[in-house]
């Protein structure tokens, strides 16, 4: 391995810094939604960041975001593999039958009140985790289709795909407890 000088490693610093640090909290909400453990969410963070250190030189320095999520899903399943757990794949029974959405004009707006969160989180709470990770990474955590198909180790559409069946089961408890227009009411 080359050595470097002090003003080689304080620049390499100074750059891991400008590129690494904004991401932590994004990584630990990620890591958060996969473990849902705080210590577990912690340690996955740290073993993130220290894989991204070491790998500091290899990035290709354009998309910082799916960069480190990429190796958080690397250091994921090192950790799974290293306790003996193979990666789970979510290939199982899919979802019950849900009917089809409707497309068309968006519903009208809804007042948002407390029974709207109340439902929204029981609905949310009732998903499966394959489903409930997406809709978090995504409609929560705010990240792209590809960045939460990077942090979970699977294809966009895989995400996608995942995203749209939790939102119409979402969507149908929203219109069970009579929130937003029924299929047809609209």
């Amino acid at each position: 391995m080359e050595e470097r000088s002090p003003h080689d490693r304080a620049e390499r610093q100074r750059e891991f810094a400008e590129c690494v640090l904004p991401e932590v909290e994004m990584l630990f909400r990620v890591a958060m939604t996969l473990t849902a453990r705080p210590d577990q969410a912690e340690e996955l963070v740290r073993g993130t960041l220290a894989r991204a250190y070491r790998t500091f030189d290899r990035r290709d320095g354009r998309q910082p975001r799916t960069w480190l999520l990429t190796l958080m899903h690397q250091e994921r399943t090192d950790r799974r593999r290293a306790r003996g757990r193979r990666p789970r794949r979510d290939r199982g029974a899919g979802p019950g039958p849900a009917p089809a959405g409707a497309s068309g004009p968006p519903a009208k707006p809804v007042v948002l009140g407390q029974s709207f969160h109340e439902v929204v989180d029981i609905a949310l709470a009732a998903l499966p985790v394959r489903y409930r990770q997406v809709v978090r990474l995504v409609d929560m955590d705010g990240l792209s289709y590809a960045e939460a198909a990077g942090s979970l180790g699977m294809s966009e559409a895989t995400v996608k795909s995942r995203l749209r069946r939790a939102r119409r089961r979402i969507r149908v408890r929203l219109a069970a407890a009579g929130l937003v227009p029924g299929r047809g009411e609209r």
